[in-house]
């Protein structure tokens, strides 16, 4: 297996292909990670949330870290981390296009976006009454690893290796999509 170090638009092709990753927060040197449904665009992820930890936390340090990666087998991956830091988009008319771009972002990728944050075990049998957050990851820096089963020797060698690596990404998630959640077939 080699590690290649993938280009930072590398990485944002697979943050707008992915739609789930891990936040990293901290709070009294405690760190706290959790995994979030999330929308790209344009150095941001988009977000959705009720109030709990992790918007208390980011609340009280703004400094996160969210890694997404997909993996194909054992010498086939990618990862990619991303640091950045959060903003809450309240409801008032200053985020109110925020707010619209965020819940469009979402709504693209499912008609059900808002379920894993809005819908705690207690309240999947009556009507949700906790009102959400929504916030947006400003991305300060992104880098990537991908893992391939054959070393890249020459400079055509990396241009194959990163049209490669997109149509790979994009295979992975749509594979994702469709209901594989590593991106194998299922046995």
């Amino acid at each position: 297996m080699f590690i290649h170090n993938m280009t930072e638009a590398e990485c944002r092709h697979a943050l707008k292909e992915a739609s789930v990753g891990r936040i990293a927060c901290a709070h009294d040197n405690q760190p706290y990670v959790v995994p979030i449904y999330f929308a790209y665009h344009e150095r941001h992820l988009y977000a959705i949330s009720t109030v709990g930890q992790k918007i208390e936390w980011m609340r009280a340090n703004p400094q996160v870290c969210i890694e997404v990666d997909e993996i194909t087998d054992p010498d086939d991956w990618m990862s990619v981390v991303m640091f950045g830091h959060y903003e809450e988009l309240p409801d008032v008319a200053e985020y109110k296009h925020a707010r619209e771009q965020a819940l469009d972002l979402l709504q693209r990728r499912s008609a059900r976006w808002w379920e894993p944050a809005c819908v705690g075990e207690g309240d999947r049998d009556r009507p949700h009454s906790r009102t959400p957050v929504a916030y947006r990851i400003h991305i300060d820096r992104v880098s990537g690893l991908h893992a391939t089963p054959h070393e890249v020797a020459s400079d055509d060698a990396v241009a194959e290796s990163t049209i490669a690596k997109e149509n790979l990404i994009s295979r992975l998630f749509t594979r994702r999509r469709r209901g594989h959640p590593t991106g194998r077939s299922r046995q």
